[in-house]
């Protein structure tokens, strides 16, 4: 039976243990640009353990982005930063993992410290936003403009030029952004995407960009790298996105070439009730484990060891990411192998602390 510090294998890359450091917006670049911040930040999740680093959510191109200050790999002049990062991240014994993502109608706002509201070009962001139909987030949001079949195939097109340029940058894991309300997701439920075309109404349509997406990437992405996607299982809406549409697009993508589904949830639509506590949404990769018989990875509210523990042990996914509880120390994976019992990952610099 796996528990939490078990090694793990998807395609050709190993993994020391089940802890992710999932992505999470610092707001600090120029332009796209990693910088110093983002190299502390990533590297020293790295030295703290964890198996799998991940980037925040790093813009496939200007546009796409969820603020001015969001990360970029929409130019290979991005690559340089970067690649420091990623040899740091592998010099200390994880993987580095990239997600790239399109924020769609969400594009265009100031960093949450800022107060998180729509910007216009006279404050640094940019018209217009784009999404699958031409529907606002809220009333103090923008109206999107509903990208062109044209429009449309540039995005797979940036998609796929971010992919290379992440292999470039030596990354081995690679995540599509489908989730929280951005522009993937934007296309995949129902309250956004009212498009009359081939990318609207049915199922099959409003995930046809997604597919296209995976398709295309995988073409470019080493057969021996994992393809993760990150989805909202559920948008919590009756009439939204759901569990069981996440299955079926589940089994849809592992017939793609995509090794993990990332199982978060909402993000789409402001002002929806969510049930959270703690392990809310690890039922959601549960269900999608056993039904579509894919590798599955848990996020939200996972702060404890053993609450960390019983996700893997109990087969309700096979990797957990941590957000928040990384924030708050890097060395959360060190102190949870000494908790449990395991073998100890503290480097050799620091081992009088734990003596």
């Amino acid at each position: 039976m796996a528990d939490l510090f078990t090694p793990i294998k998807l395609r050709d890359v190993s993994f020391r243990n089940r802890i992710v450091v999932s992505p999470m917006c610092q707001y600090s670049s120029t332009n796209g640009y990693a910088n110093d911040w983002h190299l502390i930040h990533l590297a020293s999740r790295a030295v703290g353990g964890a198996a799998l680093v991940l980037t925040e959510a790093a813009a496939v191109e200007p546009y796409g982005r969820i603020s001015p200050q969001d990360l970029g790999i929409w130019a290979d002049e991005h690559i340089e930063g970067l690649a420091k990062i990623v040899a740091l991240i592998h010099q200390f014994g994880a993987v580095a993992g990239i997600q790239l993502a399109h924020a769609g109608r969400k594009a265009s706002t100031a960093k949450p410290s800022e107060g998180g509201k729509a910007l216009d070009e006279s404050q640094s962001g940019w018209r217009p936003v784009v999404s699958s139909s031409a529907v606002a987030f809220s009333q103090d949001s923008p109206v999107p403009q509903a990208l062109t079949l044209e429009a449309i195939q540039d995005v797979i097109t940036a998609f796929v030029q971010a992919a290379k340029r992440s292999l470039a940058a030596g990354f081995k894991v690679l995540e599509i952004h489908a989730a929280h309300g951005y522009l993937i997701h934007q296309f995949l439920s129902p309250l956004v995407n009212q498009r009359q075309d081939n990318y609207g109404g049915s199922f099959e349509n409003r995930t046809r960009l997604l597919q296209q997406v995976c398709q295309a990437v995988r073409t470019v992405w080493p057969e021996t790298y994992p393809l993760w996607v990150r989805i909202s299982a559920t948008d919590w809406v009756a009439v939204g996105w759901d569990i069981e549409q996440s299955i079926a697009l589940g089994g849809i993508l592992k017939t793609l070439g995509v090794d993990l589904i990332d199982c978060s949830s909402g993000g789409i639509v402001p002002g929806v009730n969510i049930p959270v506590k703690p392990g809310y949404q690890i039922e959601f990769a549960k269900r999608i484990r056993q039904d579509v018989d894919i590798p599955t990875a848990a996020v939200g509210l996972i702060t404890s060891p053993e609450q960390a523990n019983q996700i893997i042990c109990t087969g309700a996914a096979d990797m957990v990411l941590l957000g928040r509880e990384l924030l708050r120390n890097p060395y959360w994976p060190i102190l949870a192998a000494q908790k449990l019992g395991q073998d100890q990952l503290w480097p050799v610099q620091y081992d009088r602390a734990w003596r």
